[in-house]
Order: structure tokens, then sequence, then C-alpha cells
């Protein structure tokens, strides 16, 4: 076991614990439970929503995946960034105005109907489900390399440590825990990229010959078509990160946090300059990799390449900066999963107890206590989901989770806001149809499915032949709605009116409302 590494665990898992424990004694009400009573600054919030979305995808995944197959690896960091301007021009205002503690506040504040409530945190619990199986594989992964300790007790450890953030310091200690990760994130790959950069000094030319020469790839290296040979599975892949985003419910969440719309678009633009220095940094991680560490030696760690980033560390910096960075990537695991834990527990409690089966009657403790529950349980289902899936990439993991946002969360949300004629039933038949389609997609695609034994998770031939769904999805998502709705009567057009109005001004809001 590496002691200096086991020293920063604990001194990460000790802060956070420390975190959650002062944020515990603010948590009081319901509001505070989901929201921090929309308390945080823009500057504070676009820390948090940069640490929830540098995830072990970003870090571990992306870089491992640059190293392995070049080019491609970078159109990972090229779609999470490009992302954003959706998320700011589009959703973030109109969200934050609408809304008070879930997406589905959103849509009900159009469409009042106990099944909008139902299916969209149906899709909010599956989506942070998906999600935080690639974040467990990445912590069980990198545990593993780093501590010697099995990877079904790594997942264990960091599905216990997210838990308990989320039930006793709710969205306070989780937006406090992601500010400090991004921190030590931005930090850590800052120091690695200028060693890389060193070494190649500091001559992108130099940098470019180096690594051409540096893999089994050759000048290829450079080239699309290493990892993403079909045309139009790339596209599919940049549909789904690029429009994903914008329908991820633990980055929605975030944009209710803040007092008002004008402090969430300053949050997005904050957050957008962070991950936009991080991604050009996975450039550095991911060619360092290849030409310091090689692909042997990557792949020997970890199929799937996701211990690259750690392993360049330990090249440049040897044993401390080994620890370190892989300190960092645990942070960063535990500060994204306690998000994901919390979106999906904020559906269950808020959307589904409170609204559908108190019918809006729960008192704030009975409140607070299913939203607690709620936590437990979808991180043991996590956990259990987590241990069948070890040897997949986790961007690629994180990939499908955008794809299935894309397709169920984000049709309803543009449509809500700009489509007058939009009604429940269409609401409700866009989200099953994109959610629906984009998980069957998947089932039968070439991720489960492959012809060589232990290269997929099932043997056999592929019925679907694209790896991402988006393509395919996306579009069924917004037509299941635009049919749902023109097949029943309009919606109700003076709330429409109504809506668009408060969308766009905030009109009769308050703070953490």
């Amino acid at each position: 076991m590496n002691g200096t590494a086991f020293s920063l665990f604990l001194g990460i898992v000790a802060l956070t614990l420390v975190i959650t424990y002062f944020a515990s004694k603010k948590t009081k009400t319901t509001s505070d439970f989901y929201t921090a009573d929309g308390g945080l600054t823009g500057m504070q919030n676009g820390l948090a929503i940069a640490g929830d979305y540098m995830s072990a995808a970003s870090f571990l995944g992306i870089a491992g995946t640059i190293a392995l197959s070049g080019f491609d690896g970078f159109f990972y960091s090229i779609g999470f960034l490009v992302a954003y301007l959706v998320v700011l021009y589009l959703v973030a205002e109109p969200l934050r105005n609408l809304g008070k503690y879930t997406m589905a506040d959103m849509i009900a504040a159009r469409f009042n109907d106990k099944k909008v409530r139902g299916v969209a945190a149906l899709n909010t619990m599956a989506i942070s489900t998906f999600y935080m199986v690639a974040q467990l594989v990445g912590a069980g992964a990198l545990i593993k390399l780093l501590l010697g300790i099995d990877y079904i007790y790594s997942v264990l450890i960091v599905g216990i440590l997210m838990t308990v953030y989320v039930v006793f310091g709710g969205m306070t200690a989780t937006s406090w825990v992601q500010i400090v990760k991004a921190i030590l994130l931005m930090l850590g790959t800052f120091i690695i990229s200028v060693m890389v950069f060193a070494k190649f000094g500091f001559s992108f030319t130099e940098m470019f010959n180096q690594v051409k020469n540096a893999t089994p790839l050759g000048e290829s290296f450079l080239n699309p078509g290493n990892k993403f040979k079909d045309p139009l599975d790339t596209i599919s892949l940049n549909l789904a990160l690029v429009l994903g985003t914008a329908g991820l419910p633990h980055i929605l969440i975030r944009f209710f946090t803040v007092k008002d719309a004008p402090t969430a678009r300053k949050s997005v633009v904050y957050a957008t300059w962070l991950i936009g220095a991080f991604y050009i940094m996975t450039i550095f991680l991911g060619f360092g990799a290849a030409a310091f560490v090689g692909q042997e030696k990557i792949v020997a760690a970890n199929a799937a390449g996701n211990m690259a980033a750690p392993l360049l560390a330990e090249v440049l910096g040897g044993e401390f900066l080994f620890a370190f960075v892989s300190a960092v990537a645990f942070a960063t695991i535990l500060a994204v999963v306690a998000g994901l834990v919390l979106s999906a527990a904020s559906a269950f409690a808020h959307d589904f107890y409170t609204h559908i089966v108190r019918k809006g009657h729960a008192t704030e403790k009975e409140q607070m206590k299913a939203a607690k529950w709620a936590s437990v349980g979808v991180a043991i289902i996590s956990i259990i989901l987590a241990l069948f899936a070890q040897k997949l990439n986790v961007a690629f993991l994180v990939s499908l989770a955008f794809a299935v946002a894309a397709s169920a969360n984000l049709p309803i949300i543009l449509l809500t806001i700009f489509w007058k004629r939009f009604n429940t039933a269409g609401a409700v038949t866009g989200m099953l149809v994109g959610l629906i389609s984009s998980l069957v997609l998947v089932a039968i695609s070439p991720s489960v499915w492959s012809p060589i034994e232990g290269a997929a998770i099932l043997t056999g031939e592929a019925i679907f032949p694209l790896a991402n769904p988006g393509i395919v999805s996306i579009p069924l998502g917004f037509l299941g709605a635009i049919i749902g709705t023109m097949l029943t009567k309009p919606s109700d057009l003076d709330k429409f009116n109504e809506i668009l109005v408060k969308a766009n001004t905030g009109s009769g809001l308050r703070k953490g409302a």
C-alpha cells in the first residue's frame, strides 16, 4: 500500500467530513437540503458546477481515451465544453425562474399533473444512476490501483461516503465539497500540464512530433478515426454530449442554489471558463500519458485506460505527485456522486413522494426523511450496478447518460418554454419515448454486445450498429413530444403566456423559491 497516497486519501475524506459536519448544522429545512436555501453566489455556484461537471469521465476517462486513441479522445472534451453554450443561452435562466427544487418543478409550473412529475422523477433517477455508475467504476479502479483494496470494497467505500454527505449535509455540504474538489482538480491538472509541456520543451511542434512516434498508432494518432471509425457514430456521440448537459438533473438543480436568474447565468459563465481551461489541459494529460507512460502500461493498469492520468503523474513527479493526483481524482468522484445522489433523492422525495403519494401535503419532517431514505436507496442500486461494469471506460459510460438526458429531458424543457401548443400528453409521451428509446438502443448496441468474448458486457452480435444512440433517440424524444401533443387537446394558452413572462423575467420569485 502507498503510504503517502493513503495519508492524502484520509486527508481528503477528513476534510469532506468536516465540511459535512458544519453543513449539517445549517441543513434544517427542505429548502436547505435541496438548494442550500438559494444562498450561493455566482462564483461559488460556478465553481460548484465545474466541480460537479469535471467528473471521473473528464479526468480519468478522457485522459485515457486520448492516450490510447489519440485525436478521437478529444471529441469528449469538445462536446462537454460546447454543451455549456446550450445551457447558458437556452436553459439556465428559464429553469431558475420557473423551478424550485427539481427539473420537474419547472415542467409542473406549466403542466400541473401527477403524470408529468412522476415521469420526470423517473428520468432523473435513471440518468443519475447511469452517471453514478461511471463515477463508481472510476473510483473502484483508482483505489484498487493505489491502495491495493479490492474493487468491490473500493466501490463500497465511495458509496458509503457519498451517502453520508447527502444524508447529513444536503446541498450545502455537496456544494462545498464540489468547490474544494474543483480547486484541487484544476491545481493538479495545471501542475501535470506544465510538467508535460516542459518535457516537450514548451513547443507544440515538438509535442506533436513526439506523440505521433510514441504509440503503436504512429502518425494516425493525430488523425480522427482510431476509436470512432463510423462517422455516423461520431456525430451521434457529439450530439449527445452537446445537448445532454442541458438535460442532466444534477447540473440543472445547481441553478436553484442561487438567488435569481442573473446569478444563475453568472454561474454558467464562471463554470464555462473553468471547464474550458480544464478541457484544454486534457490534451497534455492524454499526450503526456501516451508519450511517457506508454500504451502497454496504461492498459495493464486498467484495460479501458482509466488510470492514464495517475500513472502519468507518477512518471513525472514520483510517488508524491502520483498520490496527490490520485487523491484529487478520488475527491472528484466523491463530489460528483454526492451531487448525483442528491438529484435522484430530490426527484424521489420532492416529486414522487411529496406531490404524488402525499398529494402535496407532506410535512417538512416527512419530506426530509423521504429524501434521506431515497439517498440510501439510490446509493445501493448504483453500487450494485457498478460491480458489473468494472471493465467499461468511464467516459463512455457518461456519454450514455448524456444521450439519455438529451433524449428524455431536453426536448421537454425546450418545448415547455417555447411551444405554445405543447401539453401534458406531449410532455409525458416525449419523456417516455426519449428514455425508453435511448435505453433500448444502448441495450442492443455494440456497447453491450460484441462477438469477441470479454470485449463487451455480453457476447453476441449487436442489433443496433451505433455505440451511442443520440442521433436516433434525441429526434425520437422530440417526435414523441410533438406527436403526443398533436393527437390531444392544446394546452391552456393563457398559462403559456404566463409561463413565458415568468421564464424571461422571473416575475413573482423570491429568494430560494
